[in-house]
């Protein structure tokens, strides 16, 4: 009878070990993974207004009734994925700021890239430390349109996001159930380690 000697999987960073217990890199990758998708889903629901929060038809009571899809709400159908948020929800001492960037096709532009390529780098696990930064910024710049929060003064799901942020980035957490690892041993991110 073989007795199988398992050791725990371990992210290894610049030659040191990050998290070398099994259950807590598979905890990592299943929390970047569902924030992945998360920015995924609030890509393609903007791009396409697949009725979760663009697209949707909702009664005068608030209530949502159905779902317009791929309606004018719709990015792909000359929608505007900033303006309403940044318009319309801004409050506290950036106010002024947001309302007068929303609806700018640069705003627009930057807004649907970083949710692609955020949520592409965190379900895939590559390029995490760019993803991670810029979601880091993402989540705080959504915080800080709505400042201040209404069931706290300062805490909201906005910053919980941006140190998850941290979290992911700081544990290598692409190499599990992710592409990272291999991802990192490439000439391009040998070359550039920004790129891991």
């Amino acid at each position: 009878m073989t007795t199988l000697n398992r050791q725990p999987e371990a992210a290894v960073t610049e030659g040191r070990e990050i998290v070398t217990s099994s259950a807590a890199r598979k905890a990592l990758a299943v929390l970047r993974i569902g924030f992945g998708l998360t920015f995924l889903w609030a890509f393609f629901d903007k791009l396409l207004a697949l009725g979760f929060s663009t697209g949707a038809i909702v009664n005068e009571q608030g209530a949502k009734t159905g779902i317009d899809f791929f309606s004018k709400d719709a990015w792909i159908n000359g929608g505007n994925p900033t303006l309403g948020f940044l318009k319309f929800g801004a409050s506290g001492p950036f106010k002024g700021f947001y309302n007068a960037i929303a609806g700018e096709t640069w705003v627009n532009v930057a807004f649907m890239f970083g949710l692609l390529a955020i949520g592409v780098a965190l379900t895939f696990g590559i390029t995490m430390r760019l993803g991670t930064i810029a979601g880091f910024v993402m989540y705080l710049m959504m915080w800080s349109v709505a400042l201040w929060p209404a069931n706290n003064p300062v805490i909201d799901d906005h910053i919980l996001g941006a140190l998850t942020m941290v979290v992911l980035g700081l544990t290598a957490a692409g190499d599990t159930w992710g592409l990272g690892a291999k991802w990192g041993k490439t000439g391009l991110v040998q070359r550039f380690p920004i790129l891991r």
